[in-house]
């Protein structure tokens, strides 16, 4: 399986400014390579691939000097990117979503280049990193697997490397213990066995915090280097929410992963479900899919297995029972009429999620256990 790695690197200025050029390169040749594509249907009706682009680097090298002072591969790659936005837009197009067209890239909204195979080595703490040089990188723990790609990040001014290495799996120790999760805006997962994680909200807890650095932003004149300072404030705020998103995120999954051997979770069709307007901020600030994505390879890391279940009247369904009923969100305990159950309408449906799981893989559901009856 695959698994990334990503380390804080301190280029000189001379080696900022030189990735800078490279980012600046594959800017121009992604837009070039869009608006050829764009052009060749609207004219021709002729639809371009990744081979008729990437063959065409070499003379495009010998229009534009500066490409010369880009890695191959790292042209290639741009090629690449291309190439999965276009397939990413038509898999849109065919499911029926609004998909917006591949949008061209303005200045500074390129930030990340790609080796995909060679050009870089890291040997005594440095990042040799092809027609830029020898780079200061801070390894915080070792590499572990076979390197495949090195990808270079710019984040609010930061440079970052990112490894993607293939490593093999390591089985945990069997714990025979299967669960249902069920997740939500009240709390951030509701578990079958009655356990609960908070939800942190973290872009509501700085919400006050980007408003006012928005507002200083909105306020600065265009140009500016004022403009410039607070347009990197507002960009350090999203990136503290961010950080404390994803390690929320890797923390939960991975207390998760140790614990569970069969993890069964709802599979959600979250961009539908942020159509709603009046909970689309609180969707995407509780970030499900992110905590699905860690727990869907961490789970592969570990041996684990991974259910994903139709969330369709999860909520809704007796889990002692099976008697349906409506559920409005303001109503957060469930109480059946027809065995008089009373439970908390969160542990119900993670209840029904397990259940689910478990017929789904063809192990038999395990009995629920004993609850408060209503009176």
């Amino acid at each position: 399986m695959l698994k990334t790695y990503k380390y804080r690197i301190y280029p000189t200025h001379k080696q900022r400014t030189a990735m800078q050029g490279v980012l600046n390169e594959c800017r121009w040749l992604y837009n070039h390579f869009l608006e050829e594509r764009k052009t060749s249907w609207e004219v021709k009706q002729e639809s371009l691939n990744y081979y008729k682009q990437a063959v065409s680097i070499p003379k495009l090298k010998a229009e534009r000097e500066t490409l010369t002072t880009v890695h191959s591969q790292v042209l290639q790659n741009v090629a690449v990117r291309v190439d999965l936005t276009y397939k990413a837009f038509f898999h849109r197009v065919k499911v029926g979503e609004n998909a917006g067209y591949p949008r061209f890239k303005g200045f500074n909204w390129y930030d990340s280049f790609t080796y995909p195979q060679s050009g870089f080595s890291i040997k005594d703490g440095k990042l040799k990193l092809a027609k830029i040089g020898n780079v200061k990188i801070k390894l915080h723990r070792s590499l572990q697997g076979k390197v495949k790609t090195c990808t270079i990040h710019r984040i609010s001014g930061k440079w970052f490397a990112c490894f993607t290495t293939e490593v093999e799996t390591t089985p945990l120790p069997v714990s025979n213990q299967y669960v249902g999760i069920d997740v939500g805006l009240e709390h951030f997962a509701t578990f079958s066995d009655g356990t609960k994680f908070e939800n942190p909200r973290f872009f509501r807890r700085d919400e006050h915090d980007l408003a006012r650095v928005q507002h200083k932003l909105s306020k600065a004149e265009r140009g500016s280097a004022e403009r410039t300072k607070q347009r990197k404030a507002v960009a350090k705020v999203h990136e503290r929410i961010k950080n404390r998103r994803a390690d929320f995120a890797h923390q939960r999954s991975a207390e998760i992963v140790k614990k569970f051997d069969i993890i069964c979770v709802e599979d959600l069709s979250i961009n539908k479900m942020l159509h709603n307007h009046c909970l689309a901020k609180s969707i995407s600030d509780v970030a499900w899919g992110q905590f699905s994505n860690y727990l869907s390879y961490k789970a592969e890391s570990a041996g684990r297995k991974l259910v994903k279940v139709n969330p369709a009247y999860t909520s809704q369904t007796c889990s002692k029972c099976g008697h349906r009923q409506k559920m409005p969100l303001d109503v957060r305990v469930f109480h059946c009429p027809c065995c008089d159950l009373s439970i908390d309408r969160d542990l119900n449906a993670s209840l029904n999620i397990l259940a689910l799981g478990l017929q789904s893989i063809g192990i038999q559901s395990v009995e629920a256990p004993e609850f408060i009856h209503g009176e």
